[in-house]
């Protein structure tokens, strides 16, 4: 039986619950590109990086304490 993947959302959600701390857009790129997400530019990856990080945070896994800053952590 072959497990499937994760996706580029679990990963880092797997990521950020093993390290904690302050997530922004930089960190969450490289732990996409740790996890072998390798876009074809810096702005595709940072839009990823976004989407996914608003995406954890609508599902309650990380809250993003100042709604000026981009910047979260675990709920």
């Amino acid at each position: 039986m072959t497990e499937k993947p994760l996706t580029h959302k679990q990963a880092l959600a797997a990521v950020i619950q093993a390290l904690g701390g302050s997530w922004d857009t930089e960190r969450a790129v490289l732990a996409l590109r740790v996890a072998g997400h390798w876009p074809t530019d810096d702005e595709a990856a940072g839009k990823e990086a976004r989407r996914n990080l608003r995406e954890l945070a609508d599902d309650g896994l990380i809250v993003r304490p100042e709604s000026d800053q981009a910047v979260y952590r675990l709920a």
